[in-house]
This record gives C-alpha cells, structure tokens and sequence, in this order.
C-alpha cells in the first residue's frame, strides 16, 4: 500500500515554475530518495507534501487522504513529519527540553513527554547528551537532534531534508545506520540528499528531478546509469566510473 501518492503536481512562484507535473509514490516501509541539481526544486516538493506551500495543481495523498493545503501541525498530527536542511534547535536549551517539545504533540504529560524523549535519544544515540545544551552540539550531533525532534511526534512518514550534508564520512556511516534502523522499526523515509553514497546505500528507489520535472524513477543500481541523470546530475565522470 502507498503511504504517499502524488499525482500532477504543479507549484507556480508568480511567473516561476518550479514544479511542473511530478508524479511520485511511496510505499509503506520504503525509502525514496529524491536527488537533482540545486534549485531542481526538491525543496519545494518537500514543502508541497510538508503543507508549506500548497500546490498550484495536482493531488497530494497521504494514507489515502488528499492533503493538498492542510498545515504542516495538522499533517504532523497525521504522522507526517519533516527534517530541515539548516537545523535551528532551541539553542539556549537542553537536548532532552528539545525534543520532548516533539513528544508533547502527543501527550500532555510532562511525564510521558520525557519518556518519549529518552527513548527516541537512545535510538538516535544522543541519550548521552540529553543534559547538555544544544548550542553546543557539534554538526553531526545537531543533525542527529533534529530527527530526535521530528520523531518524537511518532510519524509513520518521516521527510529527512539533506541531514548528511556537512558529516564526515564516518558520521554519514553511522547516520545511514540510523535511519534504516527507523525504517525497520516502522517509518516509512522520504530523503533529499545529495551524497551519491548515502542514496544509494539508503534508497529502495529514486527519483531525480530537473528544472522542476522528473525524468527519472527507479532502483539506485539503475538510475546512476540513465543517461539523462548522468548529463543532468551525475556528471561524464560518474557514468565512466
């Protein structure tokens, strides 16, 4: 069954398009990556489906709901949550006060709310952390945070914005551990990302979009040897590689 379906979708910035027609699927307890040049306008499907912009056209369906214009605190009460490129947490405050700010989407009980947030931090191996604050985090561990924040609100679909740019990469070792350890435990992960061997490693499948359109779908091993995403992305080295 698909989690996520979107179907024509199309959203217009005055005279700009910067997503035209796209057609994309999630299954539940798939990984979908999602790659393309800079400004290919993944960010703004993410916003599309996170109900931060409404589409101009097309349908969006979550669990066989159309979500089209619904707001990103009411799709997240739905089980869709979202990760953000630039992590902004409560800086002044500590990891654990984060992301029970998640749980108490949840719950009302400062209790449970603490509960939830312990358990998500051993999962994302921040519980040792949890009393320091967050402004002092290093990169890898702030990326870290702000999945601990999103899933704490229990999504079943869990958007991830970019959260391997800047690690190293044994830390983008340990965060593609992370995340498939979430897909097992039942979250269903919707990816941008722009590290070839993240995606690959990560996705079931992929779909790459330019100038707004997509033109490619398909497993990884398949898509890095379409030769329209090896021109429009990839690049002549990595199709001779």
């Amino acid at each position: 069954m698909n989690i996520l379906e979107v179907s024509g979708v199309t959203k217009h910035f005055g005279g700009l398009t910067a997503i035209n027609d796209v057609d994309l699927h999630i299954a539940e307890g798939e990984i979908l990556g999602l790659i393309g040049p800079n400004g290919a306008g993944k960010s703004t499907m993410f916003n599309c489906v996170a109900g931060v912009f409404p589409p101009s056209s097309g349908v969006i369906r979550f669990k066989g709901e159309s979500i089209a214009g619904k707001k990103p605190w009411d799709l997240c009460r739905l089980g869709l949550a979202r990760t953000f490129q630039i992590v902004k947490p409560f800086a002044s405050r500590t990891v654990l006060y984060n992301v029970m700010v998640g749980a108490f989407l949840r719950t009302g009980s400062t209790r449970k709310a603490r509960e939830k947030a312990e358990e998500v931090l051993v999962t994302l191996q921040l519980d040792h952390r949890k009393n320091q604050v967050s402004g002092n985090l290093t990169i890898a561990d702030r990326k870290r945070l702000e999945i601990a924040k999103a899933l704490a609100t229990d999504p079943e679909l869990l958007l991830l914005d970019e959260v391997m740019a800047g690690l190293r990469p044994t830390e983008v070792d340990e965060m593609i551990a992370i995340i498939k350890r979430l897909r097992d435990g039942g979250v269903t992960v919707f990816v941008i990302e722009h590290i070839m061997r993240a995606v690959m490693a990560l996705s079931d499948r992929v779909a790459v979009i330019q100038f707004g359109q997509k033109i490619a779908e398909g497993k990884p091993e398949d898509v890095t040897r379409d030769e329209k995403v090896i021109k429009a992305y990839l690049g002549s080295d990595y199709g001779a590689a």
